[in-house]
């Protein structure tokens, strides 16, 4: 990865869940039901994920009878590096696709919509 940008939060909530894992294929769907993710936003990040080596992706092999092959997405060593770098999470990404920062019980209006 040549150029360093900024992650976002739905970046860090990907990379988060992979990294729990970080030898396991992933299934797009998997991922978008575990971080709430719309696939609009989910698969250009799994893209550029890719595009930058942090992704290793590949076609599934024999999917069961009656279901089209699927793209899976597993972490490079240089992405699960990263991600187990990230700084503990200062925002969260909701089911709906929604940033929020976590409840501080002193600032209870902390939404940020």
């Amino acid at each position: 990865m040549s150029r360093r940008t900024a992650l976002s939060p739905q970046t860090i909530a990907v990379l988060r869940l992979l990294v729990e894992a970080p030898d396991r294929w992933w299934h797009g769907y998997d991922v978008a039901r575990r971080t709430g993710l719309k696939s609009g936003t989910l698969y250009p990040i799994l893209m550029r994920l890719h595009e930058r080596g942090l992704l290793d992706a590949e076609w599934e092999e024999d999917p069961p009878s009656g279901r089209p092959r699927r793209h899976r997405y597993r972490l490079t060593a240089e992405g699960a590096k990263l991600a187990e770098s990230l700084p503990e999470p200062k925002l969260e990404v909701t089911r709906d696709g929604r940033v929020v920062r976590p409840v501080d019980p002193d600032n209870a209006a902390a939404a940020v919509g």
